[in-house]
């Protein structure tokens, strides 16, 4: 039996949506999910969601939960790791100690101060765990969702045996931006994407086999609204002709001129209409106001019999688990060491690149 192991399960958004799609793949409906976190209470609300979804879907998959994470690892297949070491508590003087120096940070989980001392905290619980998938799981496959990717990926590639990518929804996300920009369904879209994670870029898009940039320049140009979703992406693609991953707030800290007056932060980053325009410490308020809310939103939504649809999503970690224990191949973009892929990056470097996944 394929035994799935969650380290941070208790990040209650990803545990569902992940489970969701992983059970909707046939070899994979009978696996034990096992979940793990340090937080006991977030923990069992996790568990309640899976039993939930395994329910619903009338799945025979089995849900274990511990708070042992050497219990958890042992036997796994596949490792997910949502974590998030240290906490709101300690992260905020990631953004708020930079803040006193001039630093204006909107995300600050990719690099510069904030990133770096992120990565400083991280960096040895990641080791740690891969340390202890040496011992108990050591075939396994691990997925890191956990922030700075790069930093940690390549950390645990130099230092570990453990097989390790990183995932990120931005390149298909961006992806199915850029469709809808231009009208048209992902069916009809191919794209080659590649670089750093949350700094790749789209080498090649295009809708039925012809090149998609002319479109997407004439929307941005043209409409307004489509400008104005993404201020600083569609800036750097008006200038340099190619179209970046990651919302215009992160890429805003990527290419401090955005960022480096407040006219300039005023002008490009507090106006824009999508998700992240790139205003003073949006993930941080959010994960605050979060802290304050999560317990009653999960509460109320057993009470509303925990609706969920059981469709298959757009993260890629099902998928690779699905290929890597014996189903379909899949080539998703993950984070792997740069053996001569992108010629003008760094060998050694962690970056973000097509892979095949298979068994």
């Amino acid at each position: 039996m394929i035994r799935i192991t969650f380290i941070g399960a208790g990040s209650l958004g990803f545990t569902r949506g992940l489970v969701r799609d992983i059970l909707t793949f046939p070899i994979l409906q009978d696996s034990t999910l096992v979940l793990m976190d340090i937080n006991k209470e977030r923990l069992e609300f996790a568990r309640k969601s899976v039993q939930s979804l395994i329910d619903k879907g009338k799945y025979p998959a089995k849900v274990e939960a511990t708070m042992d994470r050497k219990e958890a690892l042992k036997g796994a297949n596949a490792v997910i790791c949502t974590i998030l070491q240290g906490g709101t508590d300690v992260w905020r003087y990631d953004i708020e100690i930079p803040k006193k120096y001039g630093i204006n940070t909107n995300i600050g989980d990719t690099r510069g101060p904030s990133g770096i001392f992120r990565a400083v905290r991280t960096i040895p619980v990641m080791l740690s765990i891969c340390r202890d998938m040496e011992r108990y799981c050591p075939d396994a496959i691990l997925l890191n969702y956990t922030n700075p990717m790069a930093m940690l990926c390549h950390a645990m590639q130099r230092k570990t045996r453990i097989r390790v990518t990183g995932l990120c929804h931005s390149v298909q996300g961006t992806a199915t931006m850029l469709a809808n920009w231009i009208n048209t369904s992902m069916d009809r879209i191919t794209y080659v994407c590649a670089g750093i994670n949350h700094l790749a870029w789209f080498i090649e898009f295009k809708k039925n086999g012809k090149d998609a940039y002319p479109l997407i320049r004439k929307a941005i140009m043209k409409k307004k609204e489509i400008y104005m979703e993404e201020i600083v992406r569609n800036e750097l693609f008006l200038h340099l002709g190619y179209y970046v991953t990651e919302s215009s707030g992160h890429n805003s800290e990527y290419n401090w001129w955005f960022r480096k007056r407040p006219d300039l932060i005023k002008k490009y980053c507090t106006h824009g209409t999508g998700w992240n325009p790139g205003k003073y410490a949006f993930i941080l308020n959010e994960y605050l106001k979060t802290e304050k809310t999560w317990k009653n939103e999960i509460q109320k939504w057993f009470k509303q019999g925990a609706p969920m649809s059981l469709e298959r999503g757009h993260e890629f970690a099902a998928y690779i688990i699905n290929a890597f224990c014996g189903g379909e191949p899949y080539i998703f973009n993950g984070n792997v060491p740069n053996t001569g892929i992108i010629t003008n990056l760094p060998y050694g470097a962690c970056v973000e690149v097509p892979v095949l996944a298979n068994k």
